[in-house]
């Protein structure tokens, strides 16, 4: 008999996530709306946005350490009380005059909460479910990601427009606040690990054991891990940086243009977690490379769209179909990366795991950020070229990793 998808504590976890993404999607729409208005450059956003995610990426694994000694629950749940706390400071410190500062230092302060929090959630799934049930769990989860990434640019937009940008972190920090209640309800216990020892051997033995399993034990997962870190250069340099550029600067469109476009292309990770939770049987790691090199392919009609000498509203049409289907395809990559990873790693290690996941998987990104920006900002009278280029590198890696992908699922059937 197979286990029950939702039970009290999946669904405890799932209302948690819809809440606390609805509240940081918010933020992070307004304040990318905010900083590119006030420097209308895209590599001072670009730059910003990286510098915001350094802590996560320096932190992650200290979160997965964390996750794996001590209780998810509360864990999760202090963590979002904390991160509430700091967003509504911000919204009673905030003054014109200082903003770029203030929402900097926000940024910074939530990105290391992030760092502990991401693995730990990643870790409380594959505690709650297993097996195929745990495909379908991570595709639930990405579906709640996606519907959040949906609804918050529409309503944010509209939001942002018409109170600024201080209402937005009083909603946020209310989002916080709700998700920790919820979370306080979920009942996970404490992992068992199979050795105990001071907090400095401690530390020092997970990470040696992490290092370990991904290079020794599971050198195909470190091996997933460096591509996915690669691609992710290229996609959140086109899609953090460059769609809002694209928008608002080289279309010359309102930010609920944007908001709209983010929306639409939200329904496309909704599409592509549902895909991937219905055909949860037929999917499998052997199939990624197909996605790499449909995911190229996805972006090379936006890229021909601002080459050609179309209206203005054609080519943003043509920008949020080519976006659409590549983030269908990113959430189909990213769920049957994550469930593998999950599947081959023990429960005693998942949160260390989960946090190099993260690790690797983001380290490129601040990089692509940066590079991204300064790229759109010399080339914003030909950004086709930056579009183009990227599809073909990306299609260019599914070809190539295809012989790896294929023998990477039949060591994992044997």
């Amino acid at each position: 008999m197979s286990q029950k998808l939702f039970t009290r504590n999946f669904i405890l976890l799932m209302f948690g996530q819809v809440s606390s993404l609805i509240g940081n999607y918010t933020l992070k729409f307004a304040l990318s709306m905010y900083i590119l208005e006030k420097t209308g450059s895209a590599a001072v956003f670009g730059t910003i946005m990286a510098i915001a995610m350094i802590p996560t990426i320096l932190l992650a694994p200290f979160g997965g350490f964390m996750a794996d000694r001590f209780n998810r629950r509360n864990m999760m749940a202090a963590l979002d009380f904390i991160s509430g706390v700091c967003v509504l400071a911000a919204f009673m410190l905030f003054q014109n005059n200082q903003t770029i500062l203030l929402i900097a230092v926000l940024q910074i302060i939530l990105s290391v909460f992030g760092a502990f929090e991401t693995p730990t959630v990643q870790a409380s799934v594959s505690q709650i479910h297993s097996g195929e049930n745990l495909l379908k769990a991570n595709a639930a989860v990405n579906q709640v990601q996606a519907a959040a990434a949906l609804i918050t640019p529409f309503t944010g937009s509209l939001f942002y427009t018409a109170f600024g940008i201080r209402p937005v972190l009083a909603v946020t920090s209310v989002c916080f606040f709700i998700t920790a209640f919820l979370e306080c309800f979920i009942k996970l216990e404490c992992v068992k690990t199979h050795k105990e020892s001071k907090v400095i051997s401690i530390i020092k033995d997970d990470f040696k054991e992490s290092i370990r399993f991904l290079k020794s034990d599971q050198p195909k997962i470190f091996k997933l891990l460096l591509l996915a870190s690669g691609i992710s250069f290229f996609i959140i340099g086109i899609s953090v940086v460059g769609l809002p550029y694209l928008v608002r600067n080289v279309l010359s469109l309102s930010s609920n243009h944007y908001g709209i476009a983010e929306s639409i292309i939200g329904i496309g990770a909704i599409a592509g977690s549902i895909l991937a939770g219905i055909m949860s049987s037929k999917l499998s790691v052997s199939k990624l490379h197909i996605l790499t090199l449909v995911l190229g392919v996805c972006i090379i009609p936006s890229a021909l769209a601002f080459f050609m000498p179309v209206d203005t509203m054609l080519k943003y049409i043509i920008l949020i179909a080519s976006f659409f289907a590549g983030q269908m395809i990113c959430a189909m990559f990213s769920i049957i990366s994550l469930s593998t990873i999950q599947q081959n790693t023990p429960q005693y290690l998942t949160g260390k795991v989960m946090a190099f996941v993260m690790t690797i998987s983001t380290c490129t990104q601040p990089l692509g950020q940066i590079v991204y920006g300064l790229l759109f900002d010399i080339f914003s009278a030909d950004s086709w070229l930056v579009l183009l280029l990227t599809g073909f590198i990306i299609c260019a890696a599914g070809c190539t990793t295809a012989p790896f992908f294929k023998k990477f699922y039949c060591n994992n059937t044997l």
